[in-house]
């Protein structure tokens, strides 16, 4: 039996898989991912993709199959059955890529069944392949402070298929695999490029068949009512539906019945233990001659644990990986006008605190689809100041939930007239009106030197039956269309450096920040409610998110009405309030909307906010770092979070609170496995002089602290 580290049994890794034929990691990946490097190997007839922590192997004949996806980690085997490695259908029929026929047993798949395997005589036969380092999707350069400035690199291998069908004889596809290092984490997607000389119509392409072993033995069940695998988790580049959250937004992955695994337990067939990723609503598009289209990207990660927080945390890092973007983090603040004095002033004024950027916001007067040489002349003048400070300018535009004409709105398919859409009445991004708003926001941009954009109610997926609209032909393609649309937007602005505010799943294609998740009338309640209610907000919305990947409110001046009790304003009459918000934010390394006329009204506010500032940027790097969740708040008890770092000089920063009208003096539970440390800690409390505290067997500090009433501390571990 291998030896295995009791650093290693903490995290609880590898229970079930200290068998004599598997090499587990020397080490943690989500502590130390040095070393895990993408690897792609050729050995006769089997192609293997690996980095230590995953591995997916495949052979070349009959077709290409994928004979085995292991997590290295935990050595759990993902694969059961062999599938084909992609579906299209074209012109109303169904063809398979790759993949072969001939396997009886369903339920696992043995090395020596594979030679009696056969391809489809219709199939997309292998006809090549070629490896390849991995390209960045985005053509993104670090312009301001990140985390990671770096795109991700790995390896590739991408196979090439031709067509056997008379009918599709010239059409060549492409089915590229992607291992990326230093975590276990896998891409697909695929290329069509159509060589038949004619039209063909593109109705759909499932671009990942996986036969997966099922999560749990059910003998009778609906397939929403069984488990899916814990093990894969799978997110695509194409998602929205503004719930501001990866798995609700997701639109491509279907966990589908098998009913050629006639062994399993399920006595109806109907265990979900088949993935297939595809679009929900059909591609539907037609392909001139010499047409090329490309998929969705799918990314596969590989869980090796039940423990929210660690699959929370190896989430987290495939976005700082996939999206470096994501870990810019500019500090910002909503002004409420565009009268050019007031912009300067608030310009002055971040200058003067250490703020990095203003956002032009919703009801401030900003038009950017007003591309007038005036309007354009007033705001470059603007952003002119503004970096003569040393301060970034943006602002907000709505593109989805208005009326624009029956003309440009969307169609409902189901009236054929405007309605019916996500947000009621939106125009379609396809319709003329559409077109020329994504152009006017790139002039608008491009000409005035805006650094960020604020999108409010990006497209959000809505179909149209419209069959006017230049953007898309009819119904069937008008999702996708208007998708690629969007996305073509956002890659813009981000080449260009711009950085983009979106309440939607649009990471993948450039955008940088989303909102936390909150209720906005919550900002007209009290503002002792809205202490806790934000840092609830915060705890529950760094699950699966970075830091630097949310936005949250504070109503400097009255937002959703509730008067003078629910706003700062005057900011000079409610420091410890404001202290307490700038803290809880900046001390969870999410970034808030301060939203209102100003930031500091006299001098005492003024220091209040440079003092805050200035001690998020003394800590900047260790505050953008992942959060350990200590405990939610509940108003009754204190409540905090944890930053962790294995890498930087401090290995945490904890931030605590005491919601209650007295001092309380607690034990706290530092989780600290994550740091890399395995004996000792230093902590202090702020500034004061640390003290050394021996990790227990879980590799927890206990710390007594106290924390004053209706108040915070904060301590730092080295």
């Amino acid at each position: 039996m291998k030896k295995i580290t009791p650093l290693l049994l903490t995290a609880g890794l590898y229970a079930a898989m200290a068998t004599a034929q598997t090499k587990t990691p020397a080490r943690d990946w989500l502590i130390d991912p040095k070393g895990f490097s993408a690897t792609a190997t050729e050995k006769g007839k089997e192609i293997v993709l690996s980095n230590g922590l995953l591995s997916r192997s495949f052979r070349t004949t009959p077709n290409v199959i994928c004979t085995d996806f292991r997590n290295l980690v935990s050595g759990e085997q993902l694969l059961r059955a062999v599938k084909p490695e992609a579906r299209l259908f074209i012109n109303g029929r169904a063809y398979q890529v790759g993949g072969a026929t001939g396997q009886r047993q369903n339920a696992y798949l043995l090395p020596a069944w594979l030679d009696n395997l056969k391809a489809g005589a219709s199939d997309f036969v292998y006809a090549g392949h070629q490896f390849a380092d991995i390209q960045p999707v985005l053509d993104w350069k670090a312009s301001r402070w990140c985390s990671n400035p770096r795109q991700a690199t790995g390896k590739a291998v991408i196979f090439t298929y031709k067509a056997q069908a008379p009918e599709l004889q010239g059409v060549t596809v492409k089915v590229h695999y992607e291992v990326f290092d230093g975590i276990p984490l896998l891409s697909k997607w695929l290329e069509i490029t159509n060589g038949t000389g004619q039209t063909l119509k593109l109705d759909q392409v499932v671009h990942e068949i996986l036969a997966t072993p099922e999560e749990e033995s059910t003998v009778v069940g609906s397939p929403d009512k069984i488990k899916t695998p814990h093990g894969l988790y799978v997110e695509s580049n194409y998602t929205f539906n503004n719930s501001m959250t990866a798995s609700l937004s997701d639109q491509t992955t279907h966990w589908k019945t098998d009913s050629t695994y006639t062994s399993q337990v399920n006595y109806d067939l109907l265990t979900p233990c088949l993935l297939e990723v595809h679009p929900k609503v059909p591609v539907g598009i037609t392909m001139a001659a010499g047409e090329h289209f490309e998929s969705v990207r799918t990314y596969e990660l590989l869980l090796d644990s039940y423990d929210r927080e660690r699959n929370g945390l190896a989430k987290r890092r495939m976005y700082r990986i996939l999206a470096p973007w994501t870990t810019e983090n500019p500090i910002f603040m909503h002004l409420v006008s565009t009268d050019p004095a007031k912009v300067k002033n608030i310009i002055d004024q971040c200058a003067a605190t250490g703020y990095e950027g203003v956002i032009l916001s919703f009801g401030s007067g900003l038009n950017m689809e007003d591309t007038s040489a005036a309007n354009i002349a007033k705001f470059k003048a603007l952003a002119d100041y503004a970096h003569s400070k040393k301060v970034m300018l943006g602002g907000y535009s709505l593109f989805s939930s208005r009326r624009i004409s029956d003309e440009d709105d969307v169609i409902n398919p189901a009236t054929g007239k405007p309605g019916g859409a996500f947000f009621g009445n939106a125009p379609c991004l396809g319709s003329k009106w559409g077109l020329s708003y994504l152009d006017k926001i790139k002039h608008f941009i491009t000409a005035t030197g805006f650094d960020i954009f604020e999108n409010d109610g990006p497209y959000p997926g809505d179909v149209c039956a419209s069959t006017t609209h230049p953007g898309h032909s009819g119904k069937e393609d008008s999702q996708w269309k208007q998708m690629q649309l969007q996305k073509g937007l956002y890659r813009f602005l981000n080449a260009k450096g711009v950085y983009i505010n979106a309440p939607d799943w649009y990471f993948m294609d450039g955008t940088n920040k989303i909102g936390l998740g909150y209720r906005e009338v919550n900002f007209s309640l009290p503002r002792t409610e809205q202490l806790i209610l934000n840092r609830q907000n915060i705890f529950d919305g760094t699950w699966e998110k970075m830091p630097s990947m949310s936005w949250g409110f504070v109503p400097l001046s009255e937002y959703h009405g509730g008067g003078a009790d629910a706003t700062l304003e005057p900011l000079k009459d409610h420091l410890d309030t404001y202290d307490q918000l700038m803290m809880q934010y900046y001390g969870a390394g999410v970034q808030a909307c301060y939203r209102g006329p100003r930031l500091y009204d006299t001098d005492a506010t003024r220091q209040l906010v440079q003092q805050v500032v200035n001690w998020y940027k003394k800590y900047r790097d260790i505050l953008n770092t992942d959060v350990m969740h200590l405990r939610r708040p509940d108003g009754r008890d204190w409540d905090g979070i944890m930053h962790i770092s294995a890498t930087l000089p401090q290995k945490a920063m904890v931030m605590l609170y005491n919601p209650t009208t007295a001092p309380i003096t607690r034990e706290v539970a530092l989780p600290l496995y994550y740091t890399g440390l395995t004996q000792s800690v230093k902590i202090r409390e702020k500034e004061a002089t640390p003290k050394t505290y021996t990790l227990d067997r879980q590799y927890t500090a206990h710390v007594k602290v106290t924390i004053p009433a209706s108040g915070y501390t904060w301590l730092v571990a080295e």
